[in-house]
């Protein structure tokens, strides 16, 4: 008896052991979309499912907060979840945050959709980038995303028919909106409370396999993010590439002007590839381009001619103008007013002041050399008969003169003719004009 019950003892234990190990070993693999869906987030959610795959788990969690992006990184993300080999849970969060119109498109291609409260989302109507759209492509292109909108909704039994009024009416919906209106499963707190809820629960895939989570309690495994994947997530920003942009030129030009310091042309070269790459997927409007030369045009004319801040104030407003008309899409993926002022600001007033100095050394007086002798007034130390001696810039010089002239007497230099000058006498009232002056 005491043996059966030691048995049982040591099974129970076992079991719980098993227990524990199963429950510890339930993970999930979390990744966050955050600024503008682009092709570097193509490559970072596929190597998240590669993680979640290779790690063995049990489900791909996407932390939404987004203001949209380009429709073809989207249609791709929308294909890497398609075939992810496990079920992805898309979250809006923070509260605050939102997964607006490309982000609205993920949002339903999860197998679970939640959000955070004070979260919004929708709003999802498409813009061709680049140009305007005439009614036909309008209708073209809003018909192709409504397909797709569509399909993603119908196949996890989502509201289909409101969901694509985000893309014929811009409709966009409140974390509750969206929830009442069958577009997402949950509204949750923070991912704790969401994959609680979650729990035990089968999911239909894309193709039609029942898959079973079991998400009690599990461990969340942020996915691995390359130090290049996350350096080109913060310059992709068109805000970040303009600074990129706007410094790089700066630098550049502080080298042309001062030749031979080196860093800033090596830095600004730097920065102005890294602007350009930033900026190499936006379609580039050339009124804004133009807009930005015709600055450092004005800014350059400012420091040359007497315009009383004319000219300058015209260049800060090109620029201003320019770095706002510089992107063409719709406002999240334009440069933001603020960013345009912030950079405009110092960047006028550091290229006057370095235009300015620039101009002041190329017009003032050669003091040194040859050319820097001529037009000098120097005195007779021995009398010019033709020839004597001068002392000129606190130096003596054999000199000839023309004209004789005493000991005593100021000569002006006319020429330099290897070592000797030739000068010319000074009359008496030329003579007081120029004593008076020094």
């Amino acid at each position: 008896m005491i043996v059966r019950l030691r048995t049982l003892r040591n099974l129970v234990a076992l079991a719980l052991l098993v227990a524990s190990f199963c429950h510890a070993a339930s993970r999930v693999v979390a990744v966050s979309i955050t600024g503008i869906i682009q092709p570097i987030t193509v490559e970072i959610i596929s190597d998240a499912i590669d993680q979640a795959r290779s790690e063995h788990a049990d489900a791909l969690l996407i932390r939404l907060n987004t203001p949209g992006g380009l429709l073809e990184s989207t249609r791709q993300v929308i294909q890497k979840l398609d075939i992810c080999p496990v079920p992805v849970i898309a979250y809006v969060t923070p509260s605050g945050g939102r997964a607006a119109s490309a982000g609205f498109f993920l949002l339903e291609a999860a197998d679970i959709a939640a959000m955070a409260p004070g979260t919004n989302t929708g709003a999802a109507s498409p813009v061709l980038l680049g140009s305007r759209m005439d009614p036909v492509m309008r209708s073209k292109v809003e018909n192709d995303t409504a397909a797709l909108l569509r399909t993603l909704t119908s196949r996890r039994q989502r509201n289909s028919e409101l969901a694509e009024k985000t893309i014929r009416e811009a409709r966009a919906f409140t974390d509750q909106e969206a929830l009442d209106n069958h577009l997402i499963e949950q509204v949750s707190p923070n991912e704790t409370a969401l994959l609680n809820w979650i729990g035990t629960r089968d999911v239909v895939r894309v193709d039609g396999r029942v898959q079973r989570l079991q998400l009690d309690q599990p461990q969340i495994v942020e996915a691995r993010e390359t130090t290049r994947q996350r350096f080109i997530a913060v310059i992709a920003d068109p805000n970040i590439g303009f600074i990129l942009l706007i410094l790089g030129a700066l630098g550049i030009y502080v080298e042309f002007s001062h030749p031979g310091l080196i860093l800033p042309g090596v830095a600004g070269a730097v920065l102005v590839l890294l602007g350009f790459s930033s900026l190499a997927v936006l379609p580039i409007s050339w009124i804004g381009v133009a807009l930005l030369l015709l600055a450092l045009v004005l800014f350059a004319l400012e420091a040359k001619f007497t315009s009383h801040g004319i000219l300058g104030a015209g260049g800060a407003l090109s620029m201003v103008l320019g770095a706002l008309l510089l992107v063409n899409g719709p406002p999240e993926l334009r440069i933001h007013l603020s960013t345009a002022l912030a950079v405009t600001i110092p960047f006028a007033l550091i290229t006057v002041f370095l235009v300015s100095l620039a101009v002041r050394a190329r017009e003032a007086k050669v003091i040194t050399g040859v050319e820097g002798m001529l037009g000098e007034t120097g005195i007779v130390r021995t009398p010019l008969e033709p020839t004597g001696m001068v002392l000129v810039h606190g130096e003596l010089w054999k000199a000839a003169s023309a004209a004789p002239a005493p000991e005593g007497a100021l000569v002006r230099v006319v020429a330099v003719d290897g070592l000797l000058l030739r000068v010319e006498p000074l009359d008496q009232t030329a003579r007081r004009t120029e004593l008076s002056q020094t």
